[in-house]
């Protein structure tokens, strides 16, 4: 695979593709809110009339298009929808409605994907869990259960999209102190609550809730592939902090999903991953564009959809191998990787690594602690201080002893970063 060498020479070349076309954006949305409606519709007149097979069928092609518009809201979450402001954040607290996710709230998680992708001692919301090789072999035998359910794909693909849009979006889970993001999350379950009532007024109870049941849980599980694949596979990318680099992680640690063209359309390009890590502002219509005009990022972590469902089973990071592996191949590291492997974690508060409440050094992380980690401003323009009550439900294979080494820290703080990092606000993501 050849990687682009010159980080800053990429960059200046993809800013040219930044600028939202609006009155493409436009057509884009239409294009994808019509049949939605209409299937959505069908879908509840055809379970009012008892047509269960046409409603299930209408329900499906319905979902087809919720995850067309989930794209769309994850584009307006990064600015490149719409050049307005206002416009990327209306027209994505709506669709959030109709996705069962709360715009506002999910914007600052997905910040903090965009700022911590890839990096070992920065892990924390808005990612799927992965342990390394170390890690998981350090916890107790419950804990290792714990992890691999949670790993086991009929886990992850078929009860996880059921619990994070229909449970977990109703709370803002990790920024449980946060009054914006408590905002978010309410607004969203009371335009949801009216929305579930005006279905069922159109096609009963039952009819709603196999019609709304069916299109989020197809939607959720087809998003939920689609965002596994994006960073789980073999020739990933994770390093420690020292060595993370945001290129890197955006090139190496991301996907190019190959899709046939009515895939890729229904998900507005989402397949070249890595060129949107690379730029984030870049509308998805133009995605196509940038590869064909930089060749050089066409091969970088190339993937078929045959290839992807090979990533399904994959499970632990080994550091001494460089690879994601299946729980099959865990072995106990080498004592020279896992001396490595045991880097302490620096936390962060304010511009330095240390709080002023509590100058001595932070005692030493649990094997796992990663899981929820600090940003460093310096890389990322974010601080993230671990909630230790929720730590363990949070991370369920982290003990309640490994807990209560943390410092005492709570809550989850969002700061503007430095000019060379990326533009992360309070409560308006990365850029």
């Amino acid at each position: 695979m050849s990687i682009p060498s010159n980080p800053q020479r990429l960059r200046r070349a993809l800013a040219a593709y930044q600028q939202p076309d609006n009155r493409r954006s436009i057509l884009e949305l239409l294009a994808t809110i019509g049949p939605l409606a209409a299937f959505w519709s069908l879908g509840l007149v055809a379970a009012r009339a008892g047509w269960l097979s046409a409603g299930l069928v209408s329900a499906i092609l319905a979902a087809a298009f919720l995850v067309r518009l989930f794209m769309l809201q994850h584009d307006c979450g990064h600015g490149s929808f719409f050049r307005a402001k206002a416009a990327n954040a209306w027209v994505g607290r709506i669709a959030g409605v109709l996705t069962m996710t709360p715009y506002d709230y999910w914007r600052r998680t997905h910040a903090i994907h965009h700022a911590t992708s890839g990096n070992l001692d920065r892990r924390g919301l808005g990612a799927v869990e992965t342990l390394t090789v170390e890690e998981y072999l350090a916890l107790r035998p419950l804990r290792r259960l714990a992890y691999r359910i949670y790993r086991n794909p009929w886990i992850m693909f078929g009860t996880g999209p059921a619990y994070m849009f229909i449970l977990q979006h109703r709370l803002p889970i990790g920024l449980m102190k946060d009054g914006r993001a408590w905002l978010s999350v309410g607004g969203v379950d009371l335009a949801l609550a009216l929305f579930l009532l005006f279905e069922i007024l159109v096609a009963g109870a039952a009819g709603a809730l196999l019609v709304h049941a069916t299109i989020i849980l197809i939607a959720g599980t087809i998003g939920m592939w689609l965002f596994y694949v994006q960073h789980q596979f073999e020739a990933g990318y994770w390093s420690r902090h020292a060595d993370w680099t945001a290129h890197d992680a955006a090139v190496r640690g991301s996907s190019h999903l190959v899709l046939p063209p009515l895939l890729r359309w229904m998900t507005a390009n989402i397949g070249a991953h890595h060129v949107h890590h690379l730029g984030s502002r870049i509308p998805f219509y133009r995605l196509p564009e940038v590869l064909r005009d930089h060749p050089e990022l066409e091969a970088c972590g190339r993937m078929t959809l045959r290839d992807s469902f090979r990533c399904a089973n994959l499970a632990l990071w080994d550091e001494a191998r460089g690879r994601l592996i299946p729980f099959a191949l865990c072995q106990r590291p080498s004592s020279d990787a896992s001396s490595a492997a045991r880097k302490p974690v620096h936390f962060a508060t304010g511009a330095g690594r240390h709080s002023p409440r509590h100058s001595a050094p932070a005692p030493p992380a649990p094997s796992c602690a990663p899981l929820v980690a600090t940003v460093h401003p310096s890389q990322t323009g974010l601080v993230i201080y671990p909630r230790v009550p929720r730590l363990t439900s949070l991370c369920p294979w982290t003990s309640s002893a490994a807990a209560q080494n943390w410092p005492p820290m709570c809550g989850l703080i969002v700061r503007a970063g430095p000019p060379d990092g990326p533009s992360v606000r309070p409560g308006l993501g990365a850029h």
